[in-house]
């Protein structure tokens, strides 16, 4: 792909076809999630989030289970059954983990339903609410998709979410060791508090030598105890879009 095309189809992403949303829950709210599903996001945070009683939402993709991404192992199918018997949303990626800049929107909608068929043989009819673009890239064509098939799309640009939102793109902080130096995080929580607004966090693995894209047990640890802090409502995506658009 040509960077400065690309670069140029992820502007147009962002700023267009832009399907507005008021976000106004009753109090400050904090979604905490997973990309991809790499296996320490289970099997390190999992036991986290049960500690602070915390639900999470993890953003599937049914092509790598089993297999490997970034030198990584990624879930396996009891992994998914687990997290979702513990009260954990699934959400969905795309099925091969390609950035929507790849996929015509007819290629997408093909690619969400292998997904969506995937999911639903192993989780017993389990239907995917909510959407996580990969590696945030969001194609103009492909927002009318999304809007289609889920109640919002999350994307990867900073910010809480608050006043007018664009519902196929809402805006989140990473939570990878190459973007938390740059965090106020207390900031973060505290406009979140404020405003009444909706802070949404993303990870991928977890370790204690995470990848750029991932992070430390401590650091999830840290971001639940500052949400708590500030009286945030930790829900996953799902509910807190109810909580946020009611």
């Amino acid at each position: 792909m040509n960077a400065f095309v690309d670069k140029m189809r992820r502007r147009a992403g962002r700023y267009l076809d832009v399907r507005p949303v008021a976000i106004q829950p009753p109090k400050g709210v904090f979604s905490l999630s997973f990309d991809d599903i790499p296996a320490s996001a289970w099997t390190e945070a999992g036991p986290i989030l049960a500690e602070h009683g915390v639900k999470a939402t993890y953003y599937v993709c049914g092509g790598l289970a089993g297999g490997r991404n970034l030198d990584l192992p990624q879930f396996e199918v009891e992994h998914l059954q687990a997290l979702h018997e513990a009260g954990h949303e699934v959400g969905c990626h795309t099925y091969e983990h390609v950035s929507t800049l790849t996929l015509s929107p007819d290629e997408l909608d093909a690619s969400l339903a292998r997904n969506a068929a995937w999911v639903a043989e192993r989780l017993e009819g389990y239907r995917m609410e909510t959407f996580a673009y990969p590696f945030g890239d969001c194609a103009l064509g492909a927002k009318r998709v999304i809007e289609r098939r889920f109640l919002c799309g999350r994307g990867v640009r900073d910010g809480v979410n608050g006043g007018r939102a664009d519902r196929n793109l809402l805006q989140a902080v990473g939570l990878e060791s190459r973007r938390l130096p740059g965090y106020d995080l207390e900031k973060l929580m505290a406009d979140a508090a404020a405003s009444k607004g909706w802070l949404i966090a993303y990870g991928h693995d977890v370790g204690d030598a995470p990848t750029p894209y991932g992070c430390r047990p401590e650091d999830i640890d840290r971001v639940i105890r500052l949400a708590k802090a500030a009286g945030l409502a930790i829900q996953p995506v799902a509910a807190a879009w109810r909580m946020a658009t009611a």
